[in-house]
């Protein structure tokens, strides 16, 4: 059999997927990082003289285990790379591991963001004064102010960089990396520096770049100006016109120009940096910071990386595999089981083909024996068993068909709060524009019931940005059941939409909950969302009965009978129509105990009345015999005083 070059590829992800999702590999893969960045760490040299990120990295809130990993790394690293010189970190270690267990996780630490650096300083700064004191070291002073300066904003970059806050901070750590990497050379010509900084000068953001070429210059493993050629291969970046490939290639050029007009022979660098410019084509698109200002500005940075986490959240869950069911082994399982209690399995020569009878019978609803393509003595046990197997494969796509509505609702809920901050960051730079109104609401609601509680539930209420919506939910049924779904539907619509949530978004969200709570055709939903500058109005409508549009013409029809909310996360969506009441129109909304027809026949022309007496003539023109809860919600628009 030939397979095709896709073939292999599937099946390689799927081993890679395997292996990445086990919990133990992933734990061991997991403390070895953390015991190579301890290793990493220790090899960090200023004029040939070791510095503390590592313990810096302990003092940024590391968990238990993580520390013990790192502070390991470390110690081997001080030792291997450093021998004796190498004590004094040797100590950092101690102490930041002393450190870490002492406060890591604790409240204070959390409450005084800048003890843990304070302590990490103190540490570099006392272990210092001891050597010099005990051994003579002959440490220059600027030296030793360095080490706990380093210290102290090592840490607290860590720390920022653990919680995700500030891409600056992402940027000064990636330039502390590549001056750690910077002495840690397997090969001569394959400096793992070199490489980070290839990379960084072919796809990350300027300051990163700088930064990396600034590391490289402190490092002195060149006297070619790093700084420089960085700068010079993002500035190639920008040229507009150049292919692609000339980014990833700038960082090499940029060194091999660099270097000749310096004078200096040296072209190993070259090869690492073209290395690290080819490892730039894997890195992420680079995270830049608008131009902002003041609390204002970090507000919409970090609403803004937020939604950038969910919409990466919903894109993982998307591209989650579903494997399909294994129908086979059903059909050897119940081949297995009939076999295995039948009085002539030793004489029988059909049992091998049992086993391999086609899948399609899982499939058919309603099997009998000349269904099967096999001439056994004891048909009718093997039926008993395939049709105990036909329950058990329904059951497993039922719960698949589950999972999938519990999959599909939770993207979407991902994907409605990433579009709901994203668009929040974006208008929060202008929440200080004055919006005009033009317009004023009046609403009148009036409501009967079949029973003492009322299924109907009828809200209306500001939103953000000159809306005001108009909500009827209509509990199916009557009785306090049927008031509880109204009201429990209204309550969560009205805080999703007082919160600024877009109709569209919170509707589909309500929707998911009543899939989810398999409450479908519990409750429908009018929404009439009407923006109080234009006197424009969109009315969602999810299962509710028509409304009406009353102009000089006549009454208009809007809206159709269509299925409720909570048959299907995906399967069904509410309907949206767009009116205007900017001439005196009248809209009016109705639950389904009211006969629209019968009520528009009567009550068209009452629009001279106030909303509440028009909302009681139609109630009591379309009740009819009374037999469910009923509801009628009048809304029109007048000219906005200017008090308002």
């Amino acid at each position: 059999m030939i397979m095709s070059i896709g073939t292999y590829v599937r099946r390689g992800r799927r081993f890679i997927r395997r292996w990445t999702s086990d919990p133990k590999l992933r734990a061991v893969v997991k403390g070895a990082g953390f015991m190579l960045c301890g290793f990493v760490l220790s090899a960090a040299s200023l004029g040939n003289s070791p510095q503390p990120l590592s313990l810096a990295f302990l003092c940024a809130g590391l968990g238990l285990w993580q520390s013990l990993l790192v502070a390991l790394g470390s110690t081997v690293g001080y030792y291997l790379l450093w021998g004796v010189a190498g004590t004094q970190g040797i100590i950092w270690t101690g102490a930041g591991l002393v450190i870490c267990f002492a406060l890591g996780g604790q409240k204070i630490s959390r409450q005084m963001p800048l003890l843990m650096p304070a302590l990490a300083g103190l540490s570099v700064a006392a272990t210092g004064l001891m050597f010099q004191l005990l051994q003579a070291e002959t440490t220059p002073i600027a030296m030793y102010f360095l080490r706990i300066a380093l210290a102290i904003g090592a840490a607290r970059i860590f720390a920022s960089v653990l919680e995700r806050r500030d891409p600056v901070m992402d940027w000064l750590a990636l330039g502390l990396g590549v001056l750690s990497l910077c002495q840690t050379v397997p090969l001569a010509a394959i400096n793992p520096g070199y490489i980070a900084a290839g990379a960084l000068g072919a796809a990350a953001p300027f300051p990163a770049a700088a930064l990396a070429g600034l590391a490289l210059d402190l490092s002195q493993i060149t006297n070619v100006p790093m700084a420089a050629v960085l700068s010079l291969a993002f500035l190639v970046r920008l040229v507009p016109g150049l292919p692609k490939w000339t980014a990833h290639a700038a960082p090499c050029a940029m060194y091999l120009l660099t270097a000749m007009l310096h004078g200096n022979g040296d072209w190993t660098p070259a090869i690492a940096l073209a290395l690290g410019g080819l490892l730039g084509v894997f890195l992420p698109a680079p995270a830049t910071i608008a131009h902002r200002r003041g609390e204002t500005g970090i507000a919409q940075v970090r609403l803004e990386m937020t939604a950038g986490v969910l919409a990466q959240t919903e894109q993982l869950l998307l591209e989650t595999p579903e494997y399909p069911i294994d129908e086979p082994a059903l059909i050897y399982k119940a081949a297995d089981r009939a076999c295995s209690a039948c009085p002539c399995r030793e004489s029988c020569r059909e049992s091998a083909a049992a086993t391999r009878l086609p899948t399609s019978l899982l499939h058919r609803p309603l099997i009998t024996v000349e269904d099967l393509p096999i001439k056994c003595r004891k048909r009718g046990r093997l039926l008993l068993e395939l049709r105990r197997m036909q329950d058990q494969y329904r059951s497993i796509r039922a719960d698949r068909d589950r999972r999938r509505e519990y999959r599909s609702a939770l993207t979407q809920q991902y994907r409605f709060l990433s579009e709901y901050l994203q668009d929040l960051a974006d208008r929060l730079p202008k929440r200080g524009d004055v919006l005009h109104q033009r317009y004023e609401p009046m609403v009148g609601v009036c409501s009967a019931g079949q029973e003492s509680a009322n299924g109907d539930r009828c809200v209306w209420f500001a939103g953000t940005e000159c809306r005001y919506y108009v909500l009827l939910c209509d509990g199916m049924g009557t009785g306090f059941g049927a008031a509880e779904e109204g009201r429990a539907a209204a309550e969560v619509l009205r805080r999703l939409l007082s919160a600024g949530f877009p109709a569209e978004y919170a509707l589909r969200s309500l929707n998911s909950l009543c899939t989810l709570r398999e409450r479908a055709g519990a409750v429908t939903v009018d929404l009439a969302e009407i923006d109080l500058q234009n006197g424009k109005v969109n009315l969602y409508k999810w299962g509710a009965a028509p409304s009406y549009l009353l102009t000089p013409a006549g009454p208009e029809k809007i809206g159709t009978a269509a299925a409720p909310p909570g048959l299907s996360v995906t399967g069904t969506r509410e309907t949206v129509d767009k009116l205007s009441l900017r001439r005196g129109e009248t809209l009016i909304l109705l639950s389904d105990g009211i006969d629209g027809e019968a009520a528009m026949r009567r009550a068209w022309d009452l629009t001279d009345k106030v909303p509440g007496e028009m909302a009681s003539k139609v109630l009591q023109y379309g009740r009819g015999n009374g037999c469910d809860d009923a509801t009628a919600a009048v809304i029109r628009l007048s000219p906005a005083t200017l008090s308002t």
